[in-house]
């Protein structure tokens, strides 16, 4: 079913692609596309692809600037459309993404979640989820979890056509939609570092800051 829709798919916005990838690579320069080690079914590692947002302007040290400086006015509206995320088609004819799913995330995470929220890895990661449909980058990380875990225990053929549906209504309502991500979400590593050694301090008597 993901292999009809995304044929039938590209048949149709093929266009937009290429003008995309064109406005990318006169703004952004070459490659067009950015590629990133993700978590995907069974937590196995693999490459998502994206139309790339940001230059690769760095510092005097030869370190990459903050995302927030380096994010250009194209890319801001690649995001706010998601058409940056475009090329996830690509990882669905691959057969390392569905349509649907709870979003791949960073490999680094792997150690922090729960055993339940293991579950999310034991289907294939999707372009949107359930998740996404309920608030995006706005969501604590507690709650976008949990959503990914009820999409698995409760995922039908019905759900998927919904989620699809309101994916799209969220796009054109740009509804949950952050051009920074980094704006309006921590990074789920360091959350629950900090909140282990906060909780490590409660349980150290005479500990103090």
């Amino acid at each position: 079913m993901d292999l009809i829709l995304v044929v039938l798919g590209l048949l149709l916005i093929w266009p937009v692609l290429a003008l995309v990838a064109v406005l990318v690579w006169a703004k952004h320069g070459w490659p067009v596309f950015f590629a990133q080690q993700r978590a995907g079914l069974g937590e196995k590692s693999f490459r998502l692809y994206k139309f790339r947002t940001m230059t690769n302007q760095r510092d005097s040290d030869g370190k990459l600037l903050a995302d927030a400086h380096r994010l250009t006015p194209l890319g801001r509206v690649l995001r706010n459309t998601s058409l940056d995320e475009l090329p996830e088609l690509y990882n669905v004819i691959k057969g390392d993404m569905a349509l649907v799913g709870p979003r791949p995330l960073f490999m680094r995470y792997l150690p922090y979640y729960t055993n339940r929220e293991r579950l999310r890895h034991s289907v294939k990661p999707g372009i949107t989820g359930w998740a996404q449909i309920h608030g995006r980058n706005f969501l604590p990380w507690e709650e976008r979890l949990a959503l990914d875990v009820w999409y698995v225990e409760n995922r039908s053929l019905w759900l998927d056509f919904k989620i699809l549906l309101l994916t799209v209504v969220k796009v054109v309502s740009r509804d949950g939609v952050s051009a920074d991500p980094d704006a309006v979400e921590t990074d789920l590593d360091q959350e629950r570092r900090d909140k282990i050694m906060a909780e490590t301090a409660e349980e150290i008597p005479g500990h103090c800051d």
